[in-house]
């Protein structure tokens, strides 16, 4: 049994139920700390009532809805119905098992990899099961039968189509620049430093394409600004309105669990997985060294989850046509551009070098003089229509005279 224990098989399935149970109780306390946050951005309390702090404020809400009663209206497809919460939720709790959460680890004179699964098409395999989420929404807003809810699961599809193009875009940009797909090889590559003291993570070498992947995947994620799927102001609940009690509650699970798993996901191949300078290094494989590790890589998500957050309660909704003019007319020809950059780089084997870092810069120069130069075209249209209609009038006006 020991050796079973201390086998990669055995650690991989212990790390399997470990994740997946830390995992629930993060996702459930996610919600505490985004109210926390919001009422901290609008001068609140926000939960203080339920327990100490309210820290149990995410069981009471929990038990609510459990114990609430779960009507299924008569209009619906019933079987759909309930197909679609459960597969929202299953789907965003499958997407850790790829994670490198801590590197090797010596156990028992072996080592072995801090890891559910291996596989050589990692990254591919987040990005499939990250895409598949949009199909409890979708499934969701189709069997409610229910014309705001199919708004918003159009909205949904709409917006994963448009934005999985940048996203893959962006992972290439990595693929190219590292020359592997498995997530570990992406983090050990990283492990290493420039001049002594700069970490060797892609953020450095590629800032646009990790700050267009954080994009992308608050997009994935469905939200604000993006959350245009379930906008109260247009659509009542968007693709949930017909939801209630525990079914509900598994949507938003799902949405949050997304979150960690694709704030995981570009810590791994932006800045260093698990790495930290000097502190979290991939030659200490002792117990106490992975328990940092994995440290490390919560840290890093949970400020993630925070930006996230952050953002909700800063900006406002996009209209869902400057959505789709941002993703098509914004991010894909720049993460075209960068892909284009990370090929001629590599051809010269010049791809991990301070060219990279370079042509980042010059395409972002090139984006912002083009949006400034197309602004003050705008405006200046803008100013000229009144003169113009000015001038129409007082023309038709002498006509009218001379007549």
């Amino acid at each position: 049994m020991y050796e079973f224990i201390t086998s990669q098989l055995g650690v991989s399935i212990l790390l399997a139920i470990g994740v997946l149970l830390a995992l629930l109780g993060y996702v459930a306390y996610c919600i505490y700390y985004e109210r926390k946050i919001s009422a901290w951005m609008q001068d609140r309390w926000g939960p203080n009532r339920v327990g100490p702090l309210g820290l149990f404020q995410p069981l009471a809400d929990g038990g609510k809805f459990a114990l609430k009663e779960d009507i299924i209206p008569g209009h619906v497809d019933k079987v759909l119905f309930v197909v679609a919460p459960s597969l929202a939720f299953l789907i965003s709790f499958i997407g850790f098992a790829a994670i490198p959460w801590g590197g090797e680890w010596m156990l028992d004179g072996k080592l072995v990899q801090v890891q559910v699964t291996n596989p050589d098409i990692g990254l591919l395999y987040i990005l499939g099961v990250g895409s598949m989420g949009v199909y409890g929404v979708v499934i969701g807003a189709w069997a409610s039968n229910n014309k705001y809810s199919f708004y918003g699961g159009v909205r949904a599809t709409a917006q994963m189509l448009s934005y999985e193009i940048p996203m893959g875009l962006c992972i290439v940009v990595v693929v190219l620049t590292m020359g592997t797909l498995r997530l570990e090889g992406i983090t050990a590559e990283q492990a290493g430093y420039w001049f002594g003291f700069i970490p060797k993570w892609n953020v450095f070498l590629h800032p646009l394409a990790f700050a267009i992947l954080f994009v992308t995947v608050l997009a994935e994620c469905n939200r604000a600004p993006f959350d245009l799927a379930e906008a109260e102001q247009e659509l009542v609940g968007g693709f949930h309105t017909e939801y209630g009690a525990l079914k509900f509650g598994m949507f938003f699970l799902g949405e949050y669990a997304h979150m960690v798993t694709g704030s995981a996901f570009i810590c791994v191949l932006f800045l260093g997985g698990w790495h930290f300078p000097w502190i979290a290094e991939p030659e200490a494989t002792s117990t106490f060294a992975v328990l940092l590790k994995i440290g490390v890589l919560v840290g890093k998500v949970t400020a993630f989850i925070f930006m996230m957050m952050w953002l909700r309660w800063t900006l406002p909704r996009f209209r869902f046509d400057q959505l789709m003019r941002m993703a098509w007319q914004g991010l894909i020809p720049v993460t075209l551009a960068l892909v284009i950059l990370a090929t001629i780089l590599l051809y010269f084997n010049l791809h991990r070098s301070i060219w990279a870092l370079v042509g980042n810069v010059a395409i972002l120069a090139f984006v912002l003089a083009y949006a400034a130069a197309r602004g003050r075209e705008i405006t200046g249209r803008q100013d000229n229509m009144p003169r113009a209609k000015n001038i129409t009038m007082a023309a038709r006006a002498a006509t009218g005279a001379s007549a």
